[in-house]
């Protein structure tokens, strides 16, 4: 090897200090010497001398360390699903459907979903996306409308109080049906009233005076609603539920504690099994004696009933709700996606799915009035309702007439509190993100900031599982998501579309998915989406008294005690 080539390549022996300067300390930090000895040729070793610089922590387009992301994307999708596809999607659509004429509740059902729901719910998917931060902290875009963004983290920490409840009496009903004979089948237990009656021991079942013994387990087993006289007189807190409320606050903690590579992994399960139960309940439903015509009844066609503008506003109300929109959940949920990921195709994906799931959930419950109703050999109207009296006292009533009925209301109980425990963990993960992205330190101690929501949570809701809690309960979920949300949505829609601008809004989507949303996103968000909003909440605003909500919802499902 000619000389002066030896010499670039032949590294001399330096003498050892044990002193260096602060710009070597430097170069030490961030630069690794990699010395590899080559060979030996000509009593000459030569030796190659490599700097690596380690990478650097990857930052965002802000400067900041980058942010967690999901696990998988199918981590995501499953929760966005797992959120939207709640108790609602199986109590509350395919009584709509039934009774407001059918089939045809579809026509307006899926307008508004065209023109309201699917594109707010896109928003909001791309709103968090490009942001990475939570409810109020998005709002750096556009600083005077933070107040939204703390509202819609309220309104989840609000829900959270007394929804957490629904979850604690499904998993009561769970632990009751570990049984050879389920408690709700006869009159003869400690709780019934003389009033209890078998369907099959009397022809009077439209008498309000008498009830079935699924109904008094709710109200006088489960609830002891008798033992208040109203809500100033509420009561100890029954050790029963609130073991069961204990149970279903600790599953939540152990969720959502590590952030989203825990609860990422939880919703594999919670979010696929009530499909799978779903799809178990139907199969056993259309073999019962009159399921078919419980079907038929849930898909009769009466387009008359689009004259009546009730039809419409129950059509919009369900979107609104349905979806999910306005609790800052899916804006959560999308900050920890990564930046280039597709927010476009998900809100299709997740918004389909979800009312593909409550049409479908209709079949499942229309099969087993069906076969109620042919039981009884009473009208489809007189066992078909909606809300906690769906679920607590018409489908486990239709279950425990079933072979094997302990297994099925296992089951179908199972399905209930899966539905539950992943809507309650969007929730809890929109106030949990929306707080510690807007106060820093909080990061640092995400563990113990969940624990103190989710004990929070767990003391107020204490009031609802006492004697005289259902009275609470009812204030709650008449206050908490009625026109408080819809004014919440109402607001962003137009901070977005008005104030930030939706030209500013489509070039930020541009940036992350490669092209702007076109002319009919921008449109409905800029003119239709809003205007929908503002009708749906006058119309909710002005529908009724707080009186009559409350006495109304109470008397449905509780006409023994109020009579």
């Amino acid at each position: 090897i000619p000389a002066e080539e030896m010499s670039s390549v032949i590294v001399p022996e330096k003498p050892s200090s044990n002193t260096m300067g602060p710009k070597e300390v430097n170069v030490l930090l961030f630069r690794q010497v990699e010395l590899i000895l080559v060979k030996e040729q000509n009593g000459v070793q030569f030796t190659s001398t490599t700097l690596v610089t380690p990478a650097a922590p990857q930052t965002s387009r802000s400067g900041e360390e980058e942010r967690e992301t999901w696990g998988k994307k199918i981590d995501f999708l499953l929760s966005v699903i797992g959120f939207a596809v709640d108790l609602a999607n199986v109590w509350r659509f395919p009584y709509l459907c039934y009774k407001n004429g059918g089939g045809a509740f579809l026509v307006p059902y899926l307008f508004f979903m065209l023109i309201a729901g699917m594109p707010l719910f896109y928003m909001e998917l791309a709103l968090g996306q490009y942001n990475r931060e939570g409810a109020a902290g998005v709002w750096k875009i556009c600083p005077i409308f933070k107040g939204v963004g703390f509202t819609v983290i309220l309104i989840s920490l609000y829900v959270g109080f007394y929804y957490n409840v629904i979850i604690s009496w499904a998993l009561f009903y769970l632990f009751s049906s570990f049984t050879w004979e389920l408690p709700w089948v006869h009159c003869n237990n400690t709780w019934n009233s003389p009033n209890c009656s078998d369907w099959a021991d009397n022809n009077t079942v439209s008498d309000i005076y008498t009830a079935t013994p699924a109904q008094e387990y709710f109200e006088r087993g489960v609830l002891h609603i008798q033992d208040s006289n109203g809500i100033d007189d509420l009561g100890r807190p029954r050790w029963q539920l609130t073991a069961c409320l204990a149970v279903v606050i600790v599953l939540l903690y152990f969720c959502l504690w590590k952030g989203v590579k825990t609860s990422g992994k939880v919703v594999w399960i919670t979010a696929t099994m009530p499909y799978l139960v779903l799809t178990v309940l139907l199969l056993r439903g259309v073999t019962l004696p009159g399921a078919i015509d419980g079907i038929k009844a849930y898909l009769s066609v009466d387009f008359l009933r689009l004259c009546d503008a009730k039809v419409w506003i129950e059509a919009a109300t369900q979107i609104c709700f349905s979806l999910g929109v306005g609790f800052g959940v899916l804006i959560a949920f999308s900050s920890y996606n990564k930046f280039s990921n597709n927010c476009y195709r998900d809100a299709i994906i997740t918004s389909s799915i979800n009312s593909l799931t409550s049409f479908f959930s209709g079949f499942v419950v229309f099969s087993f009035l069906g076969y109620m109703s042919h039981k009884h050999n009473v009208a489809l109207d007189k066992v078909a309702r909606d809300g906690a009296g769906l679920v607590f006292v018409i489908y486990p009533e239709a279950i425990a007439t079933l072979p094997g009925s302990s297994v099925w209301a296992v089951i179908f109980f199972i399905m209930l509190l899966t539905l539950g425990i992943d809507s309650a963990m969007g929730g809890m993960e929109s106030v949990i993100t929306g707080l510690i992205d807007e106060f820093k330190f909080l990061h640092k101690h995400r563990e113990l900031f969940t624990l103190f929501i989710v004990v929070s949570t767990f003391l107020i809701s204490l009031f609802c599982v006492t004697s005289g809690g259902m009275y609470v309960f009812t204030l709650l979920d008449h206050f908490a998501a009625g026109t408080s949300i819809l004014f919440g949505v109402l607001i962003e829609a137009i901070g977005i579309a008005w104030f930030y601008g939706v030209d500013r809004f489509s070039d930020d989507i541009k940036e992350m998915i490669g092209h702007r949303p076109g002319r009919y996103w921008r449109l409905c968000w800029k003119f239709v989406s809003p205007c929908f909003l503002l009708v749906s909440h006058n119309i909710h605003k002005q529908g009724k008294t707080i009186k009559k909500n409350i006495s109304h919802w109470i008397s449905i499902a509780f006409p023994l005690t109020m009579k």
